[in-house]
């Protein structure tokens, strides 16, 4: 069963947690601290079924990071569920336009994470 994910996040400790929670639950996960890095584990790993792409990173934010992804014909088919602390009226519109599948506010709620994974299945 396909099931390896990606996550990515500037701060080490998001990472930690949602990947003890992941594994827990079953999933191979693969994780970077910063956009570029994603990009080419990405390029490398094009048999994820998600990367839950943290949208607020310093250099190449979720946003840009986004852009490039839908650029680049080897990973643009690869859904992205944009993770992010703003959860203002339109945010997540904003993310789904910039090219996301989906979109979860942090801290993030286990079940819903896991539905929206589910939902891209």
């Amino acid at each position: 069963m396909k099931n390896k994910i990606l996550i990515v996040d500037d701060d080490p400790r998001n990472i930690f947690a949602l990947k003890l929670t992941l594994k827990a639950k079953g999933f191979e996960v693969i994780s970077a601290t910063m956009a570029d890095e994603a990009i080419q584990l990405m390029k490398e790993n094009t048999d994820l079924i998600t990367v839950l792409l943290d949208m607020m990173m310093p250099e190449i934010d979720g946003y840009h990071a986004l852009a490039i992804i839908s650029e680049t014909p080897e990973i643009a088919k690869i859904p992205v569920i944009a993770v992010t602390a703003q959860a203002m009226p339109g945010d997540s519109e904003k993310c789904i336009n910039a090219g996301a599948r989906d979109y979860i506010t942090k801290p993030i709620n286990v079940e819903l994470l896991l539905n929206a994974i589910q939902n891209i299945l």
